[in-house]
């Protein structure tokens, strides 16, 4: 593909065809699917120092994947190699250096770097980076993800805390965790990892959940190197193994849709493993979910019943009202003295337009275009903003399978258009306004009634207004043909 180069433009310091925002997944596969394309100058920006994303970036004790490793990966770089059923973070983050260095994207970044302001002119994309560099490019991708701001909650009294304090997602490594007493805000799922991974060795752990989670057991466990041998010289039965993943992970869709035997089936699990770990009554009570099953998001653990149930780890069955020194007072009243304190607290998701400084067509800011709340056509692209694609973007987060295999299907449909734009001779497109408000419309009729919207709960699915822009809803086999229909039909060109 031929790019088209700007007016001549003195404040451009870099041009190039395709510019990628952030190296994760995304990323990563967003620049394999371009170049096979025909995209000849692609750049991605990193913030940080190397690839990875959130594996990068989050570090903390028994961090790892909540998804099956072979599903987990990507489909055009199998990894016959995994160690265990479900990868931890240093694997995958290996896993993902490793495609950047067969594939030569490493060549292709600019670590260190991050877009700070966009905006369309002069048919393409003029970005200022946090270097003090000015770009041209013709096609923007946020590959950003969606959990990679961490959230802190604005708690009377939180920077005064005298002890080291941090997220989960910042872990600090210098921290004296052993022999301290330590409070963990939150019941997340960074929270169900690290905590069995650190009681034992603190003095004491206190847990704030303001409120419970669902939190099934998983098949986890070593892969051991006889099967590993035996996949790398047999493909097709890692391959199988693969298929089998995804059809079972597809099959936990009926849980979300409330289909009764799943339903059943999944809450005899979940009670199965509370009752095995925690035998005292009151107990259990304190661990029920006051919501129906899938409203949040569900959890998976082995560890994470059996390690409330310690005498050295204490549940508080409230949220943090304020915190007075070194101690932290909860909402019923109970006040709990720690050395350090840990925020497993999640993170930002649905107020992305707060951070993104981006103009597009006519000098429509995306914080106005998203006035009413997150929207992309198809999760990927947005009207008014030409050449602009977002990877993860709006309604295309799940509950029940692999993101991995979202942002595969979107970067299929982005490459799709790529190649229809140059057969047709265009050098711009957008979706198609009508074609937008049809999906959202879609999306928020399929959602109402949800477990997502009214299953009982408030979660980090919901923005500020109680709408759920995150969550795709139904399979990723569906969501994979809906990309593989949609084509420039629903887009219009820009001049």
């Amino acid at each position: 593909m031929a790019p088209t180069r700007p007016e001549a433009d003195v404040t451009t310091d870099h041009q190039t065809e395709m510019l990628i925002i952030g190296a994760g997944f995304s990323g990563l596969l967003m620049a394999i699917e371009a170049r096979r394309r025909g995209v000849k100058e692609i750049t991605i920006l990193e913030r940080a120092g190397d690839v990875g994303g959130t594996w990068r970036e989050n570090t903390y004790p028994g961090v790892a994947c909540d998804v099956p490793s072979h599903l987990y990966s990507m489909a055009g770089h199998p990894n016959p190699n995994w160690t265990r059923a479900y990868a931890g973070g240093a694997e995958i983050q290996a896993y993902l250096q490793s495609v950047a260095r067969r594939e030569g994207l490493y060549e292709l970044c600019r670590f260190h770097c991050a877009m700070t302001r966009a905006r369309w002119q002069n048919g393409r994309w003029q970005v200022e980076t946090s270097d003090g560099h000015r770009w041209s490019t013709r096609f923007l991708v946020s590959a950003i993800g969606a959990l990679h701001v961490p959230l802190v909650p604005d708690i009377p009294g939180r920077d005064a805390f005298p002890g080291p304090a941090f997220h989960s997602a910042e872990w600090d490594h210098a921290a004296r965790i052993a022999g301290k007493r330590v409070a963990v805000v939150g019941t997340g799922a960074s929270a169900v990892q690290f905590v069995p991974e650190i009681a034992g060795t603190a003095a004491h752990v206190t847990v704030f959940q303001r409120t419970a989670p669902y939190v099934l057991p998983r098949p986890d466990g070593p892969i051991p190197e006889r099967v590993r041998r035996l996949y790398r010289a047999v493909p097709p039965l890692r391959q199988l193994r693969r298929a089998l993943i995804y059809a079972i992970y597809e099959m936990r869709h009926a849980v979300f849709r409330g289909q009764p035997h799943a339903v059943t089936f999944a809450m005899k699990m979940w009670r199965k493993g509370l009752e095995r770990a925690i035998t005292d009554p009151h107990m259990r009570a304190r661990l029920t979910p006051d919501y129906r099953i899938g409203c949040k998001r569900i959890l998976s653990s082995n560890d994470w019943y059996p390690t409330l149930a310690r005498d050295d780890v204490t549940l508080v069955a409230s949220g943090v009202d304020r915190i007075e020194g070194r101690t932290l007072v909860a909402q019923d009243g109970r006040r709990v003295d720690a050395d350090v304190l840990i925020w497993g607290t999640g993170f930002r998701v649905t107020d992305a337009a707060e951070r993104l400084d981006v103009t597009g067509a006519g000098g429509r800011t995306l914080r106005e275009a998203w006035s009413g709340g997150m929207q992309a056509h198809l999760g990927t692209a947005i009207a008014g903003f030409p050449n602009l694609f977002l990877l993860l973007g709006p309604h295309t987060g799940l509950g029940h399978n692999s993101v991995v295999l979202m942002i595969e299907a979107q970067v299929g449909h982005v490459g799709r258009l790529l190649a229809d734009m140059e057969r047709k001779g265009l050098t711009a497109i957008a979706p198609c306004a009508d074609a937008q408000a049809g999906f959202e419309a879609e999306m928020a009729d399929r959602l109402a009634g949800s477990v997502w919207q009214d299953g009982g709960c408030r979660s980090w699915y919901q923005d500020a207004a109680g709408r759920n822009p995150t969550i795709w809803p139904g399979t990723v086999g569906a969501f994979r043909r809906r990309m593989k229909r949609a084509g420039l039909e629903q887009y219009e060109g820009i001049e």
